[in-house]
């Protein structure tokens, strides 16, 4: 793509500075429409902001630099548990059969699991809300697994949509599964998320997929949100890596389907 914009390099790195403050985000097809820069050259200019501390890069794009840090974003959740959700998402990918359609979530387990499906299970349908996971199919081989992607209004601190609008397009598909995780579980079995919007479409994926499935290592028992999303009775099935025996017997208590990795 020819560049077109007249600004010098200092200036448009500026502007670029500016809108990541004034969005609270950017991605680089963005920028390549805003600025008529190519992805090339919108990648280096983040990469130099970056390097002087006024971004923070992420897949696709970049946001504030504190924004990272904080515990529910999708970059400091994405390096927790690594192992186990690693575990987790084989377990997750052997689930699935040919041809099927599956919702994936804004968890990084669910991350992790899209990047397992991609990595050899042919002729699946992911739909999901998560930037980080529609990145994944940008560069994937297009005669592989296919994707839906739910728009909506973006979390800058998650990547990913949500909103009405994202809402609105999971009630318009079925899927045969979902693959989703949650802050916490709560002693009785309520699942729980930070914040209430997302705990919103992770309950519209659970209530429009055939078969939804609780991926969750063992911290999510210690924790929980103050979002309630549905009763754990709710999936056909929890997944667990890393679980005390006594939570895992807690949820066989309430009569759900419990993998114990």
């Amino acid at each position: 793509m020819p560049e077109k914009h007249a600004d010098l390099p200092e200036q448009r790195q500026q502007r670029i500075a500016m809108l990541v403050r004034e969005t609270g985000s950017v991605t680089v097809a963005g920028l390549e429409g805003e600025l008529g820069i190519s992805a090339a050259t919108a990648r280096r200019d983040l990469a130099l902001l970056e390097r002087q501390g006024k971004v923070k890069r992420t897949h696709g794009g970049a946001v504030p630099p504190g924004l990272t840090q904080h515990e529910d974003s999708f970059q400091q959740r994405l390096g927790e548990a690594v192992e186990a959700k690693k575990r987790l998402a084989r377990a997750a990918a052997r689930l699935l059969g040919a041809d099927e359609t599956v919702f994936i979530d804004s968890s990084t387990t669910a991350y992790y699991a899209a990047r397992r499906i991609l990595a050899g299970k042919p002729n699946v349908t992911c739909l999901t809300n998560l930037v980080p996971v529609m990145d994944l199919f940008a560069t994937a081989d297009p005669s592989g697994a296919s994707m839906v992607g739910l728009g909506g209004i973006f979390r800058a601190l998650t990547l990913s949509f949500v909103g009405p609008c994202t809402i609105h397009t999971i009630e318009s598909y079925m899927a045969d599964r979902a693959f989703i995780s949650v802050k916490g579980i709560t002693p009785a079995g309520y699942l729980t998320d930070i914040n209430p919007l997302e705990a919103e479409v992770k309950r519209a994926m659970l209530r429009q997929s055939e078969r939804p499935v609780l991926l969750v290592d063992g911290r999510k028992f210690e924790q929980r949100g103050f979002s309630v999303i549905a009763h754990v009775s709710e999936v056909s099935q929890v997944v667990t890596a890393e679980a005390r025996r006594s939570h895992v017997e807690a949820l066989e208590g309430l009569g759900v389907d419990v993998q114990s990795l």
